[in-house]
């Protein structure tokens, strides 16, 4: 079974759709292996972005992540990477699908409610910023 990482950021938790985004991923067959309420540092949030150091939108990112709670989840599955990635939709909200989380709730393409681990090596990178190893058991 594969995992994956996933943080419903500020806005999600703020418009109160983390119960609407969880039982979506509850349906699809996923199985939460870990879930935690936080607010994310600067520091954690540059890890998290450090792919997107440079580039425009990446103050941004760091701004939207750190501005209020997130929850942070570990999820499994087959194919569960890329199952997240169907089930939350394009990252510019305008042109996700609908039916996807993004598709159906998102405003805005840096505020776009859900972070997604996109591979096996981001999420290998970017679980281990926040939860311990031994949690995922």
């Amino acid at each position: 079974m594969e995992k994956t990482f996933v943080i419903l950021k500020p806005s999600a938790v703020a418009r109160g759709l983390v119960g609407e985004i969880i039982s979506r991923f509850e349906r699809k067959g996923l199985r939460l292996l870990q879930l935690r309420s936080a607010i994310i540092t600067r520091g954690e949030a540059e890890r998290l972005y450090e792919v997107h150091k440079g580039k425009l939108f990446y103050d941004d990112l760091i701004k939207t992540i750190t501005s209020g709670r997130v929850v942070l989840m570990v999820w499994e599955g087959r194919e569960a990477v890329q199952v997240v990635r169907k089930l939350i939709g394009s990252t510019d909200p305008a042109k996700a699908e609908p039916g996807t989380i993004r598709g159906d709730y998102g405003l805005d393409i840096t505020d776009n409610l859900v972070h997604a681990s996109d591979s096996k090596e981001s999420f290998e990178k970017e679980c281990y910023i926040f939860f311990k190893p031994e949690e995922l058991i």
